[in-house]
């Protein structure tokens, strides 16, 4: 496995009001309705991060799965220094330069990108599925574990079931049942790629667990790095 340091670019926002401009100027960017990669094809890639706020330490794993068989392909991690300060809505800015040198440290491609976290689901509706989606030009979905600040139905309790993730009458995302009668995950479409599709994708990546693989695997390797630049051998 391939570890490397991540560095903040120079012209890294620095403030909240640069932060949230650069947030509008991407957003005009994002790409709704590509369908995105069938599911089950070529390789899909989780990435998840892990912080030492004392240590101001932070580290993220990128892990490739094939797709149909959900084997690892290539796995890599990067550490470095947080970049932002904790400001909610604006938490890909503490996290996106040390994803993006685990995913530049990959061997190869990294297909669909599922992040731990938000895509369109967000209050100005641009999530880190979506700011990584645009950097990188790649499909992204984002799954998190809570509905953030939205509203939705239970799903029927069936894995599969699924209810609208609602900003007034606007769907942002969808719960979505992996597992029967376990609480449902929250699906949003990060960049280039349908939120039917982004469904689909999730369930074919959760056949076991309440969690993707993807991001099952990725919070291990990330949590483990972090272990180990903050407490090395």
């Amino acid at each position: 496995m391939t570890t490397v340091t991540a560095r903040t670019p120079d012209d890294w926002p620095a403030t909240e009001e640069r932060a949230r401009a650069v947030q509008d100027g991407l957003r005009a960017r994002v790409l709704l309705h590509e369908p995105g990669p069938p599911p089950g094809t070529g390789v899909v890639t989780g990435v998840d991060v892990a912080y030492d706020d004392e240590r101001d330490v932070v580290a993220a794993a990128a892990v490739v799965l094939d797709a149909a068989t959900l084997d690892v392909v290539a796995e890599a991690t990067a550490v470095g220094r947080i970049s932002f300060p904790y400001v909610p809505g604006l938490l890909a800015f503490r996290e996106i330069p040390t994803v993006l040198a685990a995913l530049d440290a990959l061997p190869g491609p990294p297909g669909l990108i599922v992040c731990d976290g938000y895509g369109l689901a967000h209050p100005r509706r641009f999530g880190l599925a979506s700011h990584l989606g645009v950097l990188t030009g790649l499909p992204t979905i984002g799954v998190a574990k809570n509905p953030f600040t939205f509203t939705y139905d239970d799903p029927g309790p069936a894995r599969g079931s699924t209810a609208p993730l609602l900003a007034e009458a606007e769907e942002v995302g969808r719960a979505v049942r992996t597992r029967d009668g376990v609480k449902p995950v929250f699906v949003s479409v990060g960049h280039r790629m349908s939120l039917d599709n982004a469904c689909a994708h999730t369930l074919a990546l959760a056949p076991s667990y309440r969690l993707p693989e993807t991001t099952r695997r990725a919070d291990a390797l990330c949590r483990e790095a972090l272990r180990s630049a903050t407490y090395p051998a």
